[in-house]
């Protein structure tokens, strides 16, 4: 007899298998690579700064240059997602910007460094709206903002990875070194994930000709299926069916949404790259030997692991509103704080303390958001619409190393730090205003008990 499988239903209301947490956990090691490749020149920039006799300003290209890459790459991502796999596009966009940042080790002029670091962006932009998806789509729905924010939290992890790297190589080694070990090692762990990672089997399902792929995959995870099932997916909503996906995501139904969540990405992204590209800088400046700054990158990253952690099991008590509009409310807190604050050499507990708790709250807010990204739309164009608002607040990205530097120049240490609390608050603002939040844990129960 042959059974109809309805294979969001029996992923959404299911268990949540061992095998499945192993693939969240494959597919958050691409984005620690991400976070490694990704945060690696800002904590270069230093040692390149006195090798090459130029001036902070000089290198606002080359930090500018990988965001706008980025920026095509979410949106070029996010299409080949949805239209190709999601493992697929993941795993191409890692070799990708894997072999570029290898190849930076060779570059001996801004130029050729800011032309390496766009091409690099591309493959680091694609990484991330297709991480988010595929982690949402391997995990049930109540464990879905937890497994997307545990996946996306690896980037300040990888940017922690990168700081103690470039800390405990760059003055013995050189520059280059830090570049080739991490580009070689991302190579190499991105060639081998492609025998670990399945397909989606959300994406599988849509697909007749994979379907004893889907069969094997779900299995495996724990749902039993027959060999001769028909499988349907449910979550492809009936106005998403004959549209184009870009269209789809700008369609009335999730117009308002789109635009804020674009918006949010923006200035939330603006803010967590000036702390990223600008915080060796400054406390360099400020007197700090080299991997002393590279160690508060460090200490920033940290707090950005444990917000984000932190931020995804509140909202499973409090839903995504209330938790994500007050970690922004307590980021503009804290960047006020420390633009009150001296930064010299050696920093003071209370320093170091509000560093780490504002990495915590930026990267908290940030890496839900793409949790939050992947509740507002269904399936058949989840890529396309988290690669959407992703590669719009690339924009923001690409202007951080220029308002930053800016708002140092004007402002010094506390212009710079006013800067992370202007930020927040128009995030604040964006946030407070999207209407598909991600409600409580214990409401999704009561709907699904309603459904039933």
């Amino acid at each position: 007899m042959i059974k109809t499988v309805n294979v969001s239903a029996v992923l959404d209301e299911g268990r949540w298998t061992g095998y499945q947490m192993l693939l969240i956990a494959g597919t958050a090691l691409t984005i620690i690579l991400d976070g490694i490749d990704n945060q690696l020149l800002p904590n270069a920039v230093p040692k390149l700064m006195a090798e090459w006799h130029q001036d902070r300003t000089a290198f606002n290209s080359a930090l500018a240059t990988g965001p706008f890459g980025m920026m095509l790459g979410g949106a070029i991502g996010g299409l080949l997602g949805d239209r190709l796999g999601r493992r697929t596009a993941l795993l191409g966009s890692v070799l990708t910007f894997a072999a570029l940042t290898l190849a930076v080790a060779w570059a001996h002029s801004i130029t050729t460094l800011a032309l390496l670091r766009f091409l690099a962006g591309i493959g680091l932009g694609g990484a991330m709206p297709n991480a988010a998806a595929l982690a949402s789509e391997y995990a049930p729905r109540r464990q879905r903002p937890y497994a997307v924010t545990l996946t996306i939290v690896c980037i300040p992890l990888g940017g922690v990875v990168a700081a103690q790297l470039a800390g405990a190589t760059i003055e013995q080694y050189g520059w280059a070194s830090l570049f080739i070990a991490c580009g070689g090692a991302s190579i190499v762990l991105g060639a081998l994930l492609f025998f670990v990672l399945p397909e989606s089997p959300r994406y599988l399902a849509r697909d007749q000709h994979r379907w004893p792929e889907l069969t094997r995959l779900m299995n495996r995870m724990g749902h039993p299926v027959p060999s001769d099932a028909v499988f349907v997916e449910t979550a492809v909503e009936p106005e998403t069916r004959s549209r184009v996906p870009l269209a789809t995501v700008f369609a009335p139904v999730y117009l308002r949404d789109t635009v804020l969540l674009c918006a949010a990405f923006f200035f939330c992204l603006m803010v967590n790259y000036i702390g990223i590209q600008l915080i060796p800088v400054v406390f360099t400046s400020a007197g700090f030997t080299r991997p002393a700054a590279n160690h508060v990158l460090a200490m920033f990253n940290y707090g950005g692991v444990a917000g984000a952690i932190l931020g995804a099991v509140i909202i499973r008590y409090w839903g995504s509103r209330r938790t994500m509009v007050g970690m922004s409310a307590l980021a503009v807190l804290v960047g006020l704080g420390l633009a009150r604050m001296p930064v010299v050499a050696p920093a003071s507990i209370v320093l170091m303390g509000m560093v780490i708790l504002g990495g915590g709250l930026l990267n908290g807010v940030q890496t839900t958001m793409y949790a939050l990204a992947t509740h507002v739309y269904p399936t058949s164009v989840r890529g396309t619409g988290v690669g959407t608002a992703v590669a719009f607040g690339r924009i923001g990205n690409v202007l951080a190393a220029y308002v930053g530097n800016e708002a140092l120049t004007l402002g010094r240490n506390a212009g710079y730090f006013a800067s992370w609390a202007v930020g927040m608050a128009l995030v604040l603002l964006t946030l407070a205003a999207i209407t598909r939040h991600i409600p409580r844990a214990r409401d999704q129960y009561v709907a699904a008990a309603a459904a039933v």
